[in-house]
């Protein structure tokens, strides 16, 4: 019993040397800057919420703080490719019109290293989605709808940052 004890205890210590509560991101890393995404989309303003969105997560998740370009050790470059919605439920009660739709978004991110001169992700495609309910102005619930899509985008974003090989 002490044996299994023992080889139990000295394989679960093995399997908890890699993993640390600090982030893997260099101290001198950890500044960020985010300039307004270019927007290649039809929904106006995307490209601006996409990145305001970004930098709120970044606040959110706390590795990083926020600069101002000349000042950040890390840069985000960004492209809203396009803002589709797509049908996503039928309401049958009112004569099959559509009840909801599943708004998608492509975007291409960059991540350039300021310090090092270096390209870290060289426009990596992401794709966001958020769901919104169909009503009498489809562009303003579009509008709307954009902000949770950004969110989306955002989120994917900050977790492929933090877990670059630095």
């Amino acid at each position: 019993l002490f044996a299994f004890a023992l080889a139990f205890a000295l394989a679960f210590a093995g399997c908890a040397t890699d993993y640390s509560w600090r982030s893997a991101v260099p101290e001198d890393a950890r500044t960020v800057t985010v300039p307004t995404f270019r927007n290649e989309s039809n929904v106006s303003e995307a490209g601006a919420v996409a990145a305001r969105q970004l930098l709120r997560e970044f606040q959110r998740e706390g590795t990083f703080k926020i600069r101002t370009a000349g000042n950040a050790a890390i840069e985000v470059q960004g492209v809203i490719k396009s803002v589709s919605p797509a049908m996503a439920a039928y309401n049958r009660r009112a004569g099959a019109r559509i009840a909801a739709y599943d708004l998608s978004a492509t975007a291409e991110i960059s991540v350039i290293d300021k310090r090092k001169g270096k390209v870290l992700v060289d426009n990596r495609k992401y794709v966001a989605n958020a769901t919104f309910t169909a009503g009498q102005d489809r562009t303003t619930a579009v509008r709307d709808a954009s902000g949770r899509l950004a969110d989306d985008l955002a989120r994917q974003v900050v977790d492929d940052i933090l877990n670059l090989k630095w």
